[in-house]
């Protein structure tokens, strides 16, 4: 046996015996401490009663092991104002007066204060085992019983472990992630200790808070039992790079039996994979945040359907042009509007001008116009007369036919003329006449003496005849591209033209004089990095330059004959380095007389072995090139 133990007493054996048969708990409420009547003894399950006690008081928690189901824990704090003996035995008392349990404790003084010269709380913690730790209970009177701190931290944890919002996690899984071991999640190598949101595991009853270990993981304090895991559960991840800064909660509903029931978590809050930017159109999840974006430019687009698109207008506007191709309109200057002809009889091609050419046909063509041509009607001088078309006004003709100047027959007559003139016949525009009232007939043709012209005519205004040729919207036809040809060849450093934007490869190489390069890839591959001396710096220029490195720095004091590995800042990617080393020379190193010589043993890409040479403690400056 141990040299310190708890035992059952036979009263308490057979106190445990008749309560599971009357199925009522064992109900234990306090516990004393003796001093064993002066010494150490060996209690014995006959006890009914400690040697000597010395305080009875009652018990503070009562509690079963996490590991052994079936050993309970007693603790009892001994207040400071009581004491001046030594405790060297326990007993556990039920409610009903009974001894149930004898502690055989190690001998130890409880000092008092006013006697003593110091004084002490005195902590008490006995074990022992029973047949059904579950019958067991405990009495309490909440005035008198203290707690300890480690049972307050515990029982803190336990009852702050039962709310819904957890300890942040440092990353959240994106895959199903074997439960052993460090590793890498999100982007984030994971250590032990680490804690992890798992939401996407393969059965799905694996989801959860777990802790890193460097064997099988285990999971989170604040979430391996039943009553940490409830619906609503939230957290906080700190870092990955798809899920870092991001809040998860649990939407599985209760009740949730851990390690059976399926938990899912979903994404409250965090990044989505939507750049930021302003965007004219937006998907948005449940949770209200955009998880997509873009901007288009037609209606189609937005999904606007209760509108017309672009070709469908255009068409409208063909057919219900205002003024349809054909159309003759007068203008009252010499100029042409977009989208007409002046109507002067002139020839013009079919393929510049289909919509006309369609319209017009071939009815004012003479014959001499050449194969693809149409000819236009003559306008210039004319006045419009509105067709017959059967009225029988102007009868005979054919609509868009020419028809020369007429004056319609007729005659004066005049009474008792005078003679004027000369002798008759002497002046053909006079008559010589005196009949009395006979009447006579004047003559007003040319080479009379009259006051006509060359034609008959009203009062009128000079305008411009045009025809409509094209609906301005629509392409009347056919376009020269001839003055665009210039634009289309290979540009150069006199001529304007055109090229292609140069791949990374043809900017590296060099070679190619027909493209262009763009800032992102003159750009690409440089980078620089100029920090304190023992950080290191380094310049690593552009790809299309042959992407040389310099990098620069001072090592740490290095002991005399020694070797010291100097990690470059950044590792040399194609080839090692060429690298030098020298000895900073300060006015303090100058008065030591002592010389500083730093060798280098060896060189790889990533790092370079440097010797101290000299015959003291020193530091080097390195400087190392390659590419």
């Amino acid at each position: 046996m141990a040299d310190y133990y708890t035992l059952l007493t036979n009263a308490g054996i057979a106190y445990e015996t008749a309560c599971k048969v009357a199925g009522v708990p064992i109900k234990l409420s306090q516990i004393s401490v003796g001093d064993g009547g002066g010494t150490v003894y060996n209690p014995a399950a006959t006890a009914t009663a400690l040697k000597r006690e010395v305080w009875r008081g009652p018990l503070n928690a009562l509690f079963q092991d996490e590991k052994n189901p079936s050993w309970l824990l007693a603790e009892v704090t001994i207040p400071p104002e009581v004491g001046g003996w030594y405790v060297r035995e326990a007993g556990l008392w039920t409610d009903t007066g009974i001894l149930y349990a004898i502690v055989k404790y190690p001998e130890s003084f409880k000092p008092v204060l006013a006697t003593s010269g110091s004084g002490k709380e005195f902590y008490i913690r006995s074990i022992f085992e029973t047949s059904n730790a579950a019958l067991v209970t405990l009495l309490i009177d909440d005035t008198v019983v203290k707690a300890t701190r480690a049972w307050v931290m515990s029982y803190l944890a336990e009852e702050l472990g039962k709310l819904d919002g957890k300890q942040s996690v440092r990353v959240a899984a994106t895959a199903n992630v074997v439960l052993n071991g460090a590793q890498q999640i999100d982007g984030v190598a994971v250590v032990a200790g680490d804690r992890v949101l798992l939401p996407n595991q393969t059965l799905a009853k694996d989801n959860g808070l777990w802790v890193v270990a460097n064997g099988d993981w285990v999971r989170a304090s604040d979430a391996n039992i039943n009553a940490k895991v409830t619906p609503g559960l939230t957290v906080m991840v700190e870092e990955g790079a798809v899920n870092g800064d991001s809040l998860w909660h649990l939407t599985s509903n209760g009740p949730i039996t851990l390690g059976t029931t399926a938990l899912t978590f979903e994404m409250l809050a965090g990044r989505t994979g939507i750049q930021p930017g302003t965007y004219k159109s937006l998907t948005v999840d449940k949770y209200g945040r955009a998880t997509g974006g873009s901007n288009p430019e037609t209606l189609a687009g937005f999904g606007i359907k209760d509108t017309y698109t672009k070709p469908e207008i255009e068409a409208m506007i063909a057919e219900a042009s205002a003024l349809p191709v054909g159309s003759m309109v007068a203008f009252p200057l010499n100029k042409i509007p977009p989208g007409f002809l002046e109507i002067d009889g002139s020839v013009k091609s079919i393929a510049v001008y289909p919509d006309l050419a369609a319209f017009l046909g071939i009815a004012f063509n003479k014959g001499d116009e050449g194969a693809g041509n149409f000819r236009l009607p003559e306008s210039r001088g004319e006045f419009l007369r509105g067709w017959d078309h059967g009225r029988g006004v102007d009868a005979g003709r054919t609509i868009g036919s020419w028809q020369a100047d007429d004056n319609k027959a007729h005659s004066h007559t005049v009474t008792r003329m005078q003679a004027f003139g000369g002798a008759s016949g002497s002046n053909p525009g006079a008559v010589v006449v005196d009949n009395g009232n006979t009447p006579v007939t004047l003559n007003f043709g040319t080479g009379f003496n009259s006051s006509g012209g060359t034609e008959a005519r009203p009062r009128n205004m000079a305008v411009m005849w045009c025809i409509k040729a094209w609906n301005a919207p629509i392409n009347q036809g056919t376009i020269d591209i001839s003055a665009l040809a210039a634009l289309a060849q290979q540009a150069t450093e006199l001529d304007q033209g055109t090229a292609k934007v140069a791949t990374q490869t043809q900017t590296d190489v060099g070679t190619d004089d027909k493209t262009i390069v763009t800032p992102k890839k003159l750009r690409w591959g440089f980078s620089v990095s100029i920090s304190g001396d023992l950080g290191g710096s380094y310049i690593v220029f552009p790809s299309w330059l042959g992407g040389l490195m310099v990098q620069w720095g001072l090592t740490p004091i290095i002991a005399s004959a020694v070797n010291y590995l100097q990690v470059f800042p950044v590792a040399f990617p194609g080839i090692n380095p060429m690298v030098f080393t020298s000895y900073p020379n300060t006015a303090a190193d100058a008065g030591m007389g002592t010389t500083y010589i730093g060798q280098v043993r060896a060189v790889n890409k990533a790092n370079v072995t440097i010797r101290n040479l000299g015959q003291a403690p020193a530091q080097f400056y390195y400087l190392a090139f390659g590419r």
